[in-house]
């Protein structure tokens, strides 16, 4: 009935191109104006009805893709696609749903429900009514075909925004660990083979190692002693994966007299997770911090399944978790499984790195599993009308679980916060609970049998046993703040960030993209820096450790023992990641780079920390031992290319692509690792081809002016995830032509780019 009286509606009011759906109720009303690229701009009086508007106009574009990320988020993949197959953060069904229910059970769902103010509150149940109203005005015959008439189609309820929202708040600690909670159980005493719980704990290992580059980013932000106008201009560049529950999707807010924000949010976000206002920008980067800590338990001699605290006895909490598994005939099998859980979190098994013997256990404390205050954190953030109080809000809260910000506005302040939430341990239990081999495998392990070794409480804290803002690092500049998932060191070299807890920030050596950007900004910094500088620093495509060691390589190169081919390529090759490039070359350097981090004091130069930007550098080539394995290196590289069955003279854009239908687009860009400031990570995928998995998401380029915020930018792979979409692939195209757009944020940027007729919503 509604779809009937829309129509009609719609077709009497074609000359305003306005389309107006059922009036009942005043707090859900919401007005939709698509503009080019569907690009929703959502208007309501209310968060109700925002909320309404936002999950209506996701759920056009991505209907089954936050239903299968909320069949994950409840623990129900077994159920609905049986045991064999994988999340969209590839791990196995089964373990992914034990996981899931014990991570969001009841209790922990209310709890932050509980937690949320009012406003929230009616923001969530807003996104699940308006997401369900759009379900319900689709008949199956129109719905995408990934889901159509599926038993997993269904509506949502606010608890699952909840559910989605506690798996990404953790990704930076538990999240890395699933199989490892799944796999743990006193000695003698294991309940169900590791082959029948699906535990692969190699993709495990891949999956921790990745996590900083498969979610990092860069972003810059320039203030008013650079700027070409003496006002901020920000860039922000996320690198996110390209499918599941960490795809951006791009919207423009407004609630009248509260709130105007536009930008990007994650599936099942009712906020502007990386954007801009009237007044100014932020992006976000993947931090270095840790999150969480492990804590080594000794086990009561006694009895295993007991722990030792100053000498006390205590016991583990089972924790039985029930999913429901489909069978090959279809019937649904209960299937059980007990977790253990300490007064830090829950016990690990992680074979060869974390095991639990008769002396020893670990447990990880995750200091976000008690975080509910994230979707507060960046509502705050989205209704700031300044820096200042954009900048008050986040060290209120505390809310923001395992990134950084970065942020820039129209009076040319600058800003830098590695401030989300991580453990309060200070820097003299760092000295003498924390075991240093550990720490340096990147695992901040505590002595968890001492009582001293817990986190300490600061009533300054948002959150018991969290670092308060006061110990952590911020910076506020007039010239620049960066970052590119280094540590806060070197957020500006003339600021270094020093004294903070090794869990938090560490005057260590810098990654490849950030040598990168800050050899850019001092070279740029010679003279006034505009928008289309920054620009230029992402689609250059430039491949910075080229630069670093292709002289090196080309030397070496003159050796009768060179695999001449990789040296030809090396010669022909302009050291860039375009589409016209030498794919070859390219993928040489890539693998070769692979194994000769892998050699040790290979460098000519080692790192220095009197010059981080300049070093490491050169190759050692004067000992002939290193000589042999950089060799050796290069020959290996050419063995794995020679797999991947590229043509000789393949250009980049022929390897690289992102498919969308029948269709394969190519993809500028390159490894992280590299230096390649437009990360992107592909994987072989069919024949002589690599596809794109991850990297450049969406890209904000803002530049305040006297007239206010001028934004560019694009959504790497487009609004929708259903391939029939005209929104699937109409941005990616762009990308692959490296034409970013405008952002439409004012009324007359909006009123001149309407693609759809205007939506009037309400239930």
């Amino acid at each position: 009935m509604r779809r009937t009286f829309a129509t009609m509606v719609g077709a009497l009011l074609a000359c305003t191109a306005t389309q107006i759906l059922a009036t009942n109720e005043a707090d859900t009303e919401t007005e939709i104006r698509w503009t080019t690229f569907g690009v929703p701009h959502i208007k309501a009086a209310n968060e109700r009805g925002l909320g309404y508007g936002i999950g209506y106009a996701y759920a056009r574009d991505n209907l089954c893709l936050l239903e299968e990320e909320i069949v994950t988020a409840r623990g129900e993949r077994s159920r609905f696609f049986g045991p064999d197959g994988k999340s969209s953060a590839r791990i196995a069904n089964v373990p992914s749903d034990f996981f899931f229910r014990w991570l969001n059970d009841d209790a922990a769902v209310e709890g932050f429900w509980v937690a949320q103010p009012v406003a929230i509150q009616q923001l969530l149940e807003g996104y699940a009514a308006g997401f369900n109203r759009y379900l319900n005005d689709t008949p199956e015959a129109e719905q995408p075909a990934a889901c159509a008439g599926s038993d997993w189609l269904r509506p949502i309820a606010s608890a699952d925004l909840i559910r989605l929202a506690r798996r990404l708040i953790v990704e930076g600690g538990l999240g890395n660990f699933v199989e490892a909670l799944i796999a743990a159980a006193p000695p003698g005493q294991e309940q169900i083979a590791s082959t029948n719980l699906h535990l692969d704990f190699a993709q495990a290992a891949r999956r921790r190692a990745q996590f900083g580059e498969q979610t990092g980013s860069n972003a810059v932000a320039i203030g008013s002693d650079l700027s070409d106008n003496g006002k901020g201009i920000l860039l922000g560049n996320p690198h996110f994966p390209w499918s599941g529950a960490a795809r951006f999707y791009q919207m423009h807010l407004t609630i009248p007299g509260k709130l105007d924000v536009m930008g990007a949010a994650l599936p099942g976000m009712p906020v502007i997770n990386i954007g801009f206002n009237q007044h100014f920008a932020w992006s976000h980067t993947v931090d270095t911090s840790s999150h969480f800590t492990l804590q080594r338990l000794q086990l009561d001699p006694q009895d295993s399944s007991r722990y030792l605290v100053d000498g006390q006895s205590r016991p583990l909490e089972k924790r039985i978790v029930n999913i429901e598994v489909r069978n090959e005939d279809g019937m649904l099998a209960n299937l059980e499984h007990t977790l253990y859980l300490s007064e830090y979190g829950p016990l690990l098994n992680w074979p060869g790195l974390l095991g639990w013997d008769d002396k020893t256990a670990y447990a990880l404390q995750d200091a976000n599993l008690d975080n509910t205050r994230a979707i507060q954190q960046w509502v705050a953030m989205n209704e700031a009308t300044s820096l200042a109080e954009f900048k008050a809000s986040i060290e209120r809260l505390q809310g923001i679980p395992w990134v950084n910000t970065l942020a820039a506005d129209d009076r040319g302040r600058t800003l830098y916060m590695n401030t989300a939430v991580m453990p309060n341990v200070t820097l003299e239990q760092t000295a003498d609970c924390l075991d240093k081999a550990m720490a340096k495998e990147g695992l901040p392990v505590l002595d968890g049998s001492r009582s001293a070794c817990r986190w300490t409480v600061d009533k300054e804290a948002a959150q018991p046993g969290i670092m308060p803002v006061s110990q952590q690092p911020v910076l506020e500049r007039r010239d620049f703040v960066q970052n590119s998932n280094s540590s806060a060191w070197m957020t500006n070299p003339a600021a270094p960030l020093t004294g903070f807890s090794p869990l938090i920030s560490q005057a260590k050596e810098l990654n490849p993209r950030t040598r990168f950007g800050l050899t850019q900004l001092a070279r740029l910094a010679k003279g006034k820096i505009t928008p289309q500088q920054l620009e230029h620093m992402v689609t250059a495509n430039q491949v910075y450790m080229a630069n670093v060691l292709m002289a090196n390589l080309l030397t070496l190169c003159q050796a009768d023992q060179a695999p001449q081919d990789v040296c030809t390529s090396f010669h022909r090759w302009n050291r860039q990641a375009n589409l016209g490039d030498n794919a070859r070359a390219l993928l040489y350097f890539q693998r070769f780079m692979t194994h000769f981090q892998e050699i040790p004091a290979a460098w000519r130069v080692p790192f220095n920390p009197a010059d981080p930007i300049g070093t490491p550098r050169g190759i050692l080539l004067s000992k002939p031992h290193v000589k042999e394995q950089v060799l050796q290196a290069l020959h290996i590289a050419r063995d794995e290319v020679n797999e991947l069955g590229i043509a000789e003279h393949a250009a980049w854009g022929e390897v690289q692509k992102s498919s969308r239908g029948d269709e394969q687009i190519p993809i500028p860009g390159g490894g992280s690792n590299l230096g390649v400031y437009n990360a992107i990570e592909s994987q072989p995928e069919g024949d002589s081809y690599l596809e794109v998995i991850g990297g450049s998401s969406h890209i904000q380029l803002v530049r305040f002016t006297d007239a206010g915020p001028q934004a560019r930018g694009i959504l790497s792979f487009s609004q929708s995830a259903d391939p029939t979409s005209s929104h699937n692939r109409d941005q990616t195209l762009r990308f692959s032509r490296q034409q970013w757009h405008t952002l439409p944020f004012t009324e007359e940027q909006i009123n001149a780019s309407l693609s759809a007729p205007v939506l009037l919503l309400s239930e």
